[in-house]
């Protein structure tokens, strides 16, 4: 009797929302009674409601997240871990193995099937944890079939293709791509890049080979080198699975694409660029959950975190964040706009592109098709009653003047400037065509940043610093018997570092600043001016991070210049 209660509640919560007619659940009831099928599996399969929208609604109801297995690649290391008769038999789908957390996720259609969780739990043994997500019948039925029934592993796809002939036609999207190994081959590239921690991942054509290159940590390195014959089905599938023209092969294109590796939804951003040996293709890998992180988890020294807080309870003024490509700079704005997004305040931004999508925030691309620029987009979002404007780069002079413009009519302005150092943004904004005086009382504060490698922990090994050394750590190096450098060992795969942190010169604004700013002060009056007031540049933060073990002085003096201090 309580199953049927709870059959019921799911119709009538159907009924509810409009997603179903009273005469609908009627007859899926009246058909129930016949053959006794869950409630749900018979109002898909009458044809009364889709498979995703139970899907949902159920999840919904319990508490859980729901799943779009058609978004999600398969993880050949989560498949080893149940075998397939047990998966056929408990209805799920592992679909996601992180091995630094030890955590399994698990795509399954009945949440409450404690047997299956509990027998499932005592093959993984407790070191491993299990994270349920909920998925629609029909498709994972079909999904364990096509995960089981392939090989997923790069090298078993690539010993597939060498005894067998590539179709073409199959790369087009739709149908059962499973078949075609090269989709599986790039499908389970992406997983591997991913789980590797890469920020991009490379297809390099060279004369008579494919090469393939991860950039982990900032480096790039080869992961591997297939025989040219790879390259047309790679960059079909690349191309399909992108939205991109595949006929067009002579110009560069751009596209995205988002799906669920790990467990998590992923974004990449596209691009091919033709080369004299073919198309070169490079994907951006926008990973939300590990690229935006809360100030508090940056590692930051405490004075520069209380200084960042206090910039950010400014109520208008322009924060410009700098450095070179790559150091960055958008991820810290996201971090410092996640701080303060909260259904209060109207955060709008102007990116070129959106790189992470999120709730709550007013998110543009920049588009020439339609004469979207930078400056025409700040006029619009002014009409929109924004309290906080983010705008992705200060590339030129109408774009400076309508950030200015913004920051002058009481808004918080973020934006982003190339240049090398915090008080470098001065004479940038000059020579794009800013005045003194304008800038003076608009900006509130520079952050300069760099990105460098971290340690790994299990394998860094101290030694005493060189006399050379000595002298490039300067009076600091008086107090340090011991600093540390990389060894290598499984945990960091035998490279000495894992992860990366960020070195941040923090320059806040105030009255003497400004007057000194406003009369074009020299750029030594204005780092005299700054040291006098706490202010540390970049070389002084990186060599701190080396004295406390975060990271070694080749790694530091690889992002910074630490040099300059002593010419």
């Amino acid at each position: 009797m309580p199953e049927q209660r709870k059959k019921l509640r799911l119709g009538e919560l159907l009924v509810q929302q409009g997603l179903i007619t009273p005469d609908q659940l009627g007859i899926a009831l009246a058909e129930q009674k016949q053959n006794n099928i869950p409630i749900g599996r018979l109002l898909v399969r009458l044809g009364f409601i889709t498979d995703a929208v139970i899907r949902d609604i159920t999840a919904r109801t319990v508490g859980q997240e729901s799943i779009d297995l058609a978004q999600v690649v398969a993880d050949p290391e989560a498949l080893k871990l149940v075998p397939q008769d047990f998966a056929r038999r408990h209805r799920l789908l592992p679909i996601a193995y992180d091995t630094d957390e030890r955590l399994l996720t698990v795509a399954t259609t009945e949440m409450f099937n404690v047997v299956a969780f509990d027998q499932l739990r005592a093959a993984m043994g407790p070191s491993i944890e299990i994270k349920t997500q909920l998925a629609g019948e029909t498709q994972l039925e079909d999904y364990i079939d096509q995960f089981y029934g392939h090989e997923l592993s790069v090298d078993g796809i690539l010993q597939e293709i060498e005894t067998g002939e590539i179709d073409y036609s199959s790369l087009q999207a739709g149908g059962d791509e499973y078949t075609q190994p090269m989709v599986r081959l790039v499908n389970a590239l992406l997983v591997d890049a991913v789980k590797r921690g890469a920020s991009d991942l490379h297809f390099e054509p060279e004369y008579a080979f494919l090469r393939i290159r991860y950039r982990i940590d900032g480096v790039l390195e080869t992961v591997r080198s297939l025989h040219k014959t790879y390259m047309p089905g790679i960059t079909v599938r690349v191309k399909v699975i992108s939205d991109m023209n595949i006929a067009e092969t002579r110009a560069p294109q751009d596209g995205r694409l988002s799906l669920t590796l790990n467990g998590r939804p992923i974004d990449f951003r596209v691009s091919t660029h033709p080369t004299i040996h073919g198309e070169n293709i490079v994907l951006r890998i926008l990973d939300r959950e590990k690229s935006i992180i809360s100030l508090d988890k940056m590692n930051l020294p405490k004075p520069t975190l209380t200084r960042l807080n206090l910039l950010l309870g400014r109520p208008e003024g322009i924060l410009i964040v700098t450095g070179p490509t790559g150091s960055g700079k958008t991820t810290t704005l996201y971090s410092l706009l996640s701080q303060i997004n909260d259904e209060t305040v109207n955060i709008m931004t102007l990116e070129d592109p959106v790189e992470y999508p999120l709730t709550l925030m007013r998110q543009t691309s920049v588009n020439d098709a339609v004469r979207m620029d930078f400056a025409n987009g700040i006029r619009s979002m002014m009409r929109q009653d924004p309290d906080i404007i983010l705008v992705g780069e200060i590339r030129d002079r109408d774009t400076a003047e309508m950030a200015f413009r913004a920051a002058m009519t009481g808004h918080q302005v973020f934006s982003t400037l190339h240049t090398n150092s915090a008080l470098g943004a001065f004479s940038r904004l000059l020579d794009i065509g800013i005045q003194p005086d304008i800038m003076a009382g608009n900006i509130i504060g520079v952050i300069a940043q760099r990105l460098v490698r971290v340690l790994c922990t299990q394998c860094k090994e101290a030694y005493a610093p060189t006399p050379e050394e000595r002298q490039i750590l300067g009076p600091a190096a008086e107090k340090a018997s011991y600093i540390y450098r990389p060894v290598g060992c499984g945990k960091c795969k035998n490279k000495g570092y894992k992860g990366r942190s960020s070195v941040m010169e923090l320059l806040v604004m105030d009255s003497d600043m400004d007057e000194l700013v406003a009369r074009r002060a020299t750029a030594k009056e204005l780092r005299a001016a700054a040291l006098a007031k706490n202010f540390r540049p970049l070389a002084e933060e990186g060599i701190a991070r080396v004295l406390d073990g975060t990271t070694s002085l080749a790694e530091v003096s690889r992002a910074i210049d630490v040099t300059g201090r002593f010419i």
